[in-house]
């Protein structure tokens, strides 16, 4: 690689970045093809081996490799993911895929925040350990998956499930995690589980005029009232202790109700749709059991319906008895960067990491920014994006040397 001096370095990280988010990677139909181009470049001009796996067609993965020099050991893995979520252009002051960056160095644009500058930040910090002639004992991999936005299962899910993801002898993860509107960086262990819970509540149908027990719209109340209790009971426990956040209890809402197709007929059918986000240290089989008692005390024909039900997500372990968190707390500590380990409300691709065995953790090297992921004028400086290159450098020389 040339020789570059500081300056050359970061307008070249920083351009990078620019170009990366100007790739529309935007669901319904990301651009791939010019991330695997983008990328290949990359690689090619930092001297990293370049990969690309598709287990379901048109949807790549992305993996490239710097060998440590003892390569028998098990690797680190970096990864974030290529697609971002739709990006309404008239309700944004700035093109939204035109990573136009003002005068206070922001820089806007749909996967600023979700997860475009991860990957730069990675590249960047490869090719500047690189250049300065670091050897790292383990192996890194800098990896990008396709469809994290619409729940993983074409990219992490299948690359984690595969012969390809085996020999990569993976040991330890670093996935995203969200921006910090603080000081203090969020580093989150493990993930809250999402369940979509649809009840169907059957009775009594005829005019409107009539007064008889065993309708619809009886039954869904009891079931509202019993979902919306338990809401409040959760939210109660987090305003009364200062010390909690989201993540550490579980999320109810309500989000569809369905029923009814004329004014003066009381419908056969009604229905209503639940987003429940469940705290890991949560008994699943008791909450389930739950749902299913709220039913029954709603009458006859009112059945519970699972959308979706993910597994309890297992957390890794914070503390002297995981090396990486030891190595990673090393790496923190020295760049004098206050940390807070926290449960993480949504979820991500490092679901399917811990789900294999391995640890994760989540961490975005971003601080003192507003949370814009998913949001309009999505945005990092450019400064915030250079120290996360130089974080990364300082987390990899610990996590990628530990043994």
């Amino acid at each position: 690689m040339d020789t570059m001096d500081q300056k050359q370095l970061d307008d070249l990280a920083i351009e990078n970045f620019r170009q990366y988010l100007r790739i529309k990677s935007v669901h319904p139909n990301p651009d791939y093809a010019s991330c695997v181009s983008f990328f290949r470049t990359q690689a090619e001009s930092t001297d990293l081996e370049f990969f690309v796996h598709e287990f379901v067609h048109g949807k790549p993965v992305i993996v490239m490799k710097w060998d440590g020099t003892d390569p028998q050991l098990p690797a680190v893995m970096l990864n974030s993911h290529m697609d971002v979520v739709p990006a309404g252009e008239d309700d944004w002051t700035h093109d939204p895929f035109g990573a136009d960056m003002d005068e206070e160095g922001r820089i806007f644009a749909r996967g600023a925040q979700d997860t475009k500058q991860l990957a730069i930040m990675a590249m960047e910090a490869v090719r500047r350990l690189k250049m300065r002639g670091v050897k790292l004992r383990r192996n890194v991999l800098i990896t990008l998956m396709p469809d994290e936005e619409i729940g993983g299962a074409d990219g992490m899910e299948k690359f984690v499930q595969s012969e390809d993801f085996d020999k990569l002898n993976v040991g330890f993860e670093l996935d995203e995690g969200p921006v910090s509107p603080q000081e203090e960086y969020a580093v989150t262990n493990g993930e809250r589980s999402s369940w979509k819970v649809k009840v169907r509540c059957r009775g009594f149908t005829g005019h409107g005029s009539m007064l008889v027990p065993g309708t619809p719209g009886e039954k869904l109340r009891i079931v509202l009232d019993r979902f919306m209790d338990f809401r409040q009971e959760e939210l109660d426990k987090l305003q009364q202790d200062p010390n909690l956040w989201m993540a550490d209890v579980t999320s109810t809402n309500l989000t569809v109700v369905e029923g009814g197709s004329a004014l003066n007929v009381i419908p056969p059918e009604m229905s209503a749709v639940f987003d429940l986000r469940i705290n890991p240290l949560m008994d699943f089989d008791k909450l389930e059991e739950k749902i299913r008692q709220w039913c029954s005390d709603a009458g006859e024909a009112v059945e519970p319906e699972f959308l979706a039900k993910q597994d309890k997500v297992p957390t890794t372990l914070i503390g002297e008895d995981n090396k990486w968190w030891t190595a990673f707390q090393k790496a923190t500590d020295k760049l004098e960067m206050k940390i807070k380990p926290l449960i993480l409300p949504a979820t991500t691709d490092a679901r399917f990491i811990r789900r294999a065995g391995i640890p994760a953790l989540g961490f975005m090297p971003i601080n003192n920014t507003p949370i814009l992921s998913h949001g309009i004028d999505e945005y990092i400086t450019a400064a915030s994006l250079l120290r996360g290159i130089d974080i990364f450098q300082g987390v990899l020389q610990e996590v990628a040397n530990v043994l």
